[in-house]
């Protein structure tokens, strides 16, 4: 039986990288991507918010085809070591509720449910919108696209016109259906008419605005088992639904379904219902409905691979995405564990993760966005080098230091970024006129340097244990995190110390600088 054009499972449609040594096809089917598993690096998609959305999803495939989606039989982290040990089952298993694991188990039976163009339940998509919705005033497929170009959003990738549309392939809607689910816009969007209630605005996606941070291994196997949460031992496969299972449509006129494990966090919390309109070979996508889901407050769920500040009222709200952020700032909160009520609350998955790899990298997956508007701006995507390990956990002495590192680049992050900016007023006497250019090239000079003394003195600690054996210099390190301020800010002003005016406006505020340079402990209070 011919296998339909627009079927997930079998479809290629997933971008990958393989292993060197390895070959296959640049993209691939769900059912070939487990069972190639091993063999392929990582998926290789450029849009940071696609590649998080998509991990995601394969996490909650990873537990339904490994039965880890319950927490017994026996130990969940046994039977997770011994999946690591033998692989993927590869055939189908039954199960004792009458559910089936394994991916020919699980993919057989849920086949129909993962065509995009299904015309009773398309996949992730609501096919009641072309009757609920204004079919004169759809969303278009540039509005689906989020790295084209679309209201007041610029395009990211090329240029496109709206008179001589180019339909998205196959690849390119599902994962921009994907990024709506996850990352999708609040406010004005398709007009949507349910019984007494009819409006256009929706709420922000879940992970709106937030950086997403993954484990990463060498190879994709290893990092969908690393990325696996337990599940409480309450979850059950009926009780914790992906939306492809569920027997019913949701009711857009109820609240959304409260998340009962974690195949329904990480598949089921979207506020945006979207319906796409094929072209006529149904392997294209001509239109696209993109409306409201749920009439009623957002609820935004416990999400396992966020970091979460919390503020003096002890409101949590995730980390934010911002491209101008270095991963390395994030480190001590991703990996050592909350000291107070204050500190932030590192990712759930940075628990488990390690029992599958001791050295891991973490990827942060991000979209800088406006929370509470339409406006997108710079994707976030940055990787940590092979050094995290169980040991950063159990070695208390190195907790101080990465702390330190990080406050001491931040320390003279704020000290350089005062230091221009006064530079800059008292050099032109106009406080209309903004430092901007300024900040932006010190920045740009001093982010880079910074991170580099990062990694280099973090790989110096050493983790053999006491508490003051750790081998970190805390003068040393004030110097070189100063000295890569004070590089960044004269080449900067340099242009400006040529006249008596700027020499001295320069000169004066460099002493922010090095005031922090000669007394880090006050200037870090």
């Amino acid at each position: 039986m011919a296998t339909p054009a627009s079927n997930l499972i079998d479809q290629p449609w997933i971008p990958v990288a393989w292993l060197e040594g390895k070959s296959g096809p640049p993209q691939v089917g769900l059912r070939s991507l487990f069972l190639h598993a091993q063999e392929i690096r990582a998926p290789l998609i450029p849009e940071a918010p696609a590649h998080s959305a998509l991990l995601r999803l394969l996490y909650a495939l990873t537990a339904r085809i490994t039965a880890l989606d319950e927490a017994g039989p026996g130990s969940w982290g046994d039977r997770r070591e011994a999946i690591l040990q033998q692989g993927l089952f590869e055939q189908s298993i039954e199960l004792a509720d009458g559910h089936k694991a394994g991916i020919a188990g699980y993919f057989d039976r849920w086949t129909h449910r993962f065509d995009l163009f299904d015309r009773d339940r398309p996949w992730l998509q609501d096919p009641r919108l072309p009757d609920q919705c204004d079919r004169y005033q759809t969303a278009g497929t540039h509005k689906l696209v989020m790295s084209r170009s679309a209201g007041n959003n610029h395009s990211w990738f090329g240029h496109w016109s709206h008179d001589n549309p180019v339909p998205p392939n196959l690849s390119q809607t599902a994962l921009s259906l994907l990024t709506w689910h996850y990352w999708g816009a609040p406010g004005g969007l398709s007009k949507r008419a349910v019984g007494h209630v009819s409006h256009h605005y929706a709420k922000a996606s879940p992970l709106r605005a937030a950086l997403s941070y993954h484990p990463e291994c060498d190879n994709l196997f290893l990092t969908l088992l690393a990325g696996l949460t337990p599940p409480d031992g309450d979850v059950s496969r009926q009780t914790d639904p992906c939306p492809w299972e569920r027997d019913n449509l949701p009711d857009p006129l109820m609240p959304m379904p409260e998340p009962q494990g974690p195949c329904s966090r990480l598949t089921a919390c979207s506020q945006h219902a979207l319906h796409l309109v094929p072209t006529q070979d149904g392997k294209h996508t001509a239109d696209a409905y993109i409306t409201w889901a749920y009439n009623a407050e957002r609820i935004r769920p416990e999400d396992d691979y966020l970091i979460w500040d919390i503020d003096k009222n002890g409101k949590t709200s995730p980390r934010p995405a911002r491209s101008s952020r270095s991963l390395w700032r994030d480190i001590d909160a991703l990996l050592l564990k909350q000291l107070n009520d204050s500190s932030p609350v590192q990712p759930k998955v940075m628990d488990y993760a390690f029992d599958v790899s001791e050295y891991l990298r973490v990827r942060a997956l991000g979209f800088e966005q406006d929370a509470s508007q339409a406006a997108n701006h710079q994707y976030v995507d940055s990787t940590t080098p092979v050094l995290l390990s169980r040991v950063e956990e159990d070695a208390v002495s190195t907790e101080r230091p990465v702390r330190q590192l990080r406050e001491l680049g931040e320390l003279f992050e704020d000290r350089l970024e005062q230091a221009t900016k006064e530079a800059w007023l008292k050099f032109t006497d106009d406080k209309k006129n903004k430092p901007g250019a300024w900040v932006d090239a010190v920045m740009a000079r001093y982010w880079p340097s910074a991170e580099d003394e990062f990694w280099s003195r973090f790989r110096q600690l050493n983790r053999s244990g006491g508490a003051e054996n750790y081998g970190f210099d805390f003068d040393a390190t004030c110097r070189a995190f100063g000295r890569h301020a004070l590089d960044a800010y004269e080449a900067v002003t340099a242009s400006a110390t040529h006249t008596p005016r700027g020499a001295r406006a320069v000169t004066r505020a460099k002493a922010i600088i090095l005031a922090a340079l000669k007394d880090p402990h006050k200037a870090m209070k």
